[in-house]
Order: structure tokens, then sequence, then C-alpha cells
């Protein structure tokens, strides 16, 4: 099963994947057969873990999930912390030809009811810490879910221990699945603030491996890889799974939360070469300081940066503080990883970079026609490994996909030397911390509060240039405006909704500005927002 690799020229490389075509064989079990079983593929805290283990764990686990009645093509939700466990699960589903959900760890239990429904995952793997979440849910809400699965200690019969499923016999034989079979999904965040279902196929990965991986950072099975973006994420899943398994690599994985002091110890402990981050996370880093020396970043060849704009003045900090160069670049949970990055030797700070080879990019107007260098419009890609549609959301799907070609819904232009400059969004979705934020769900959630009449929510940049929430609210009758009252607003919402969604200033307006229809007009908020000092 393996993977030809024929580059026409060194700046178009292309790839071509055999018709039959199992991802997790080529990641993990193709190391073993080749002789590299014995080599490190995960770090976790005092874990050390060889290819081999993951290739019988992972095959273990795909027996026990057979077992329990998991078929061919259908879904098995991951909510698990960044740990070995999710590494196995990953792979163990995709050897039954089953389609891993990774899922983000931050939701609340409303969100995890809709995308076990709206997927109808038989199968739910799930970290101890998480369940919680999960057990708010009533049974009888779930009605396509048969088995929960729980890393960690059991103590229901309605669960089944993660262990049981690890002492099984191995799996004998990968399923032979299709390179254009589904290999997993991962939910994107819609204006509406319900997600959609990214379905990615087994050849996808293996594009952006090429194309970027081995294109633009050059990574070895000499390389560590680090991301402070969990496995969760489209940006995160490359980082710290498939990019370095595709090479024998070896990963650096961290279940806890990503705060500056625990992403330092990490790095001085484990010296990865390569680092991955968002420009949130690069802020936070540069924040904190201790009084010995400097934290120890020599090890780290290539930082990168994605999941929102990183400015200039971030990189430029980063960059005489430690001496290492962050690689900006922009990528999608659609189109997987990163199609337009700086690179090495040829940064320009503040732009997001040059095409990734092996993608193509056009710039249009409303009309759909190109647009000159230097002018604004949409942003629209091609590439092999872009998502094949939107689960069960046809009318998004044609809507964003056009033949080879997606609708990024971001604003950029290209500058004459070829580097592409983001300009914001084509609709009213924030980026925070990297993670898409929809501003309907943050009003509709703000207004079920009984002091609440209305509110709109937009992106204000903060001290370090990066955008988070901010609310304008129309107090309901009786209801008087006090620091008090935003704070309580504030806690309201992180009650609610994932804490990363809660608006980091709330100003209160007499009313909201609106169309002639009675839709609020953001972009008469973002201009106030903008005459306003942080």
């Amino acid at each position: 099963m393996a993977t030809t690799i024929e580059r026409a020229a060194p700046a178009a490389p292309v790839v071509t994947v055999p018709d039959s075509f199992n991802i997790a064989d080529y990641l993990v079990d193709r190391h073993v057969r080749e002789g590299r079983g014995g080599r490190t593929a995960i770090l976790c805290g005092d874990e050390s873990i060889t290819y081999a283990q993951v290739a019988d764990r992972s095959s273990r686990l795909a027996n026990g999930l057979r077992s329990l009645g998991v078929r061919r093509e259908e879904r098995v939700l991951l909510l698990l912390l960044d740990t070995p466990a999710f590494v196995y699960s990953f792979f163990g589903a995709q050897k039954i030809g089953a389609v891993p959900i990774p899922t983000n760890t931050l939701l609340k239990s409303q969100d995890y009811r809709y995308m076990l429904n709206d997927s109808r995952a038989t199968t739910a793997i799930v970290s101890e810490a998480l369940l919680p979440q999960l057990s708010l849910i009533a049974r009888d809400d779930l009605p396509y879910l048969n088995n929960l699965i729980v890393d960690g200690a059991v103590n229901s019969s309605d669960v089944i221990g993660l262990d049981r499923l690890l002492s099984t016999a191995p799996l004998i034989e990968v399923e032979q699945t299709s390179k254009d079979d589904a290999a997993f999904w991962l939910y994107s965040s819609g204006t509406t603030g319900f997600p959609k279902g990214a379905v990615h196929l087994h050849h996808d990965i293996v594009h952006t491996v090429v194309c970027y991986a081995l294109g633009i950072l050059g990574i070895t099975a000499a390389d560590r890889t680090f991301s402070v973006a969990k496995l969760f994420f489209a940006y995160g899943l490359g980082n710290a799974l498939t990019f370095p398994f595709a090479v024998g690599a070896t990963t650096i994985l961290w279940p806890g939360p990503p705060t500056a002091p625990n992403v330092y110890a990490q790095i001085e402990r484990f010296k990865p070469t390569l680092f991955f981050s968002v420009p949130t996370n690069y802020g936070q880093l540069l924040a904190h300081k201790r009084e010995a020396a400097d934290f120890d970043l020599s090890s780290i060849r290539h930082a990168v940066s994605a999941g929102e704009a990183l400015p200039k003045a971030l990189y430029e900090r980063f960059h005489d503080r430690f001496g290492v160069e962050i690689l900006d670049g922009i990528g999608s949970t659609e189109i997987l990883h990163i199609f337009i990055s700086n690179r090495a030797g040829r940064i320009r700070p503040g732009a997001s970079g040059e095409l990734v080879p092996g993608y193509e990019a056009r710039i249009v107007d409303e009309a759909g026609d190109d647009v000159p260098d230097g002018t604004v419009g949409n942003l629209l890609i091609k590439g092999d490994s872009t998502c094949a549609y939107y689960w069960n959301k046809h009318d998004r799907t044609k809507n964003t996909i056009e033949g080879h070609w997606i609708r990024t819904g971001d604003k950029f232009y290209r500058d004459p030397e070829g580097y592409y400059w983001y300009a914001g969004r084509a609709d009213d979705m924030l980026k925070v911390g990297g993670i898409w934020v929809s501003p309907v769900e943050i009003e509709n959630t703000l207004v079920e509060h009984p002091a609440v009449q209305e509110a709109g929510v937009i992106g204000r940049r903060d001290a370090d240039g990066l955008d988070k929430p901010m609310a304008y609210v129309v107090l309901a009758s009786g209801h008087a405006q006090s620091p008090e009252l935003a704070r309580e607003l504030q806690d309201f919402v992180r009650s609610k909704i994932a804490e990363y969604k809660r608006p980091r200033w709330i100003d209160f307006v007499e009313a909201l500005p609106k169309t002639a229809t009675g839709k609020t007009q953001r972009f008469k908020l973002r201009e106030t927002a903008a005459a306003q000092t942080v």
C-alpha cells in the first residue's frame, strides 16, 4: 500500500495515491513493516510509545470496536484530550473502515448532543475528565448512540472502559478502504451557530503532508513536533499526528491547558524541533517571563502560526526575544491544513505568506471575476485536501464548493511579489484563539439573560492586535447599566457556552444600528469599536 510522490517541478509536487488505500495503515503499520517499529512515536508526560506499540494498540482497539458491532462507515465521535488514547482511537476506527470525528473538548453538552445526533455516531470515546458534559444529556436524546467508551475509571454499567478494548486481540487485517472513502470528519462552526461536518477522505492527509509538511517545513524522521493547537483542530491534527507519523518522527502530546508556563515546560523538557501555535498563545508566551535566564527555545528550528492572522508586532517581539522565526500561514478545516504560508528566510511580517505549492488560488470580486494585485477580493482555493462535502448540508456545500474550488470566506489581496495579505471575513465570523466563533451564538446567549433586550457582537482588537468578542447590549426595561452587570453577563455567557466565546468587553447602548429590514448592522458596530481605545 505504497504512496508514490512524483514532482513534476520543484515548486509543483504531484501526489499519487493508490485506489486501495487506508490512511491508518500508511501512517502507522507501514513503519512497522519497513523496520521503524522501534522508533519513538509519542512522548506524553512520562510515557514513551513506539510505532510498534501504536500499531498494536490501535489494532486491538479496532478489533474491540468491531466486537461492539461498529461497522464500516459508521461514525465514532472522539471527545478526547491530547493523549495516546486519541491516537489509538483515531487510527483504530479507521482500521475497520469506520469514521472518527475528533471533537472540540471546550464545548458544552448541547453542542455534543447536536454533533452526536447530526453525525448519527453509534459510538463515542471520551476522556474521563470530559464525561460530565455528556452525562448532562439524557440517553433518550441520543437515539443513535449505542456505545459510550471512557478512557479512565468506569463507574457505571452504561459505559465501557477503553482498557477493556485494548485488552482484546489485535485486528489481523486492516480494512481495504478506497482512497476516496470517508476517513474522518471535522466539525466547522457556522454563521448560525450550528456546526458543519466537513467530510475528509483517506487521500486528503497525504496531500497536506507532501505539500506543506515536506514542501514547506522539510519535516524528517529526526523531528519532534509540539503543537499548542489540540488534536481536535484540523491544524493540530496535522501538526501533532499526521505530519510526524507520515515520516516516522516523534510527536509530543500535552493533555493539559496550554498556559504559558505549561508550554514552556514542555518545550524545555522535550526539546521539539517544530513548534506550532496560534497568535493568541504567542502573545501569552511573550507576556510570561521569569527572573532567571530566559526560557530555552534553542531546539526549535521552525515555529509556525495559523488559526488567525499573526500581527507584525507579535512576530517581531518573538523573533527579537528568542531568535526564532515564526512561519505564519492560513489554513481551514475544510482544506485541512495550511495552503498559504511564509517560508524560512522569505518571511514578510504581517502577511499570510506565499501560496503553498500544490495549491492554486484566485482572488475574485462579487461577480466572480479575478481582481488585479493590490485589490481586495474573495479568496478561492483549489487543492486535493479539500473536504468532499458538508454532511447533510447540501445547499451549504453548493454555496461553498464549486467544482475544484472552495470559497474560504476570507477577504485577501495579493501584492506584486506574490504575498497574500488578510483583509477580513466575507461574513461576520470571528477567529478567537484560532477557533471560529459565531456572533449570532453569543448574541442569542446574551438575550437569554433577563436584563438583556438585544445584543450585537463583533470582533475588537486587543492590545496584541488580536480579535476578541465584544458585545453591545441594549438593556431591558427596569435594568440599569453597571460594571457589576457587565461582569454578570460575561459570567452568564461563560456558564452557557464555551468560555472562549465570552465577550471581553460589554458596552451598554440605547439601540443597535439596523437595516430597513431590521438586521443588525455589525459593520457600524465595528466602526464604533475601531474608534475606541483598547
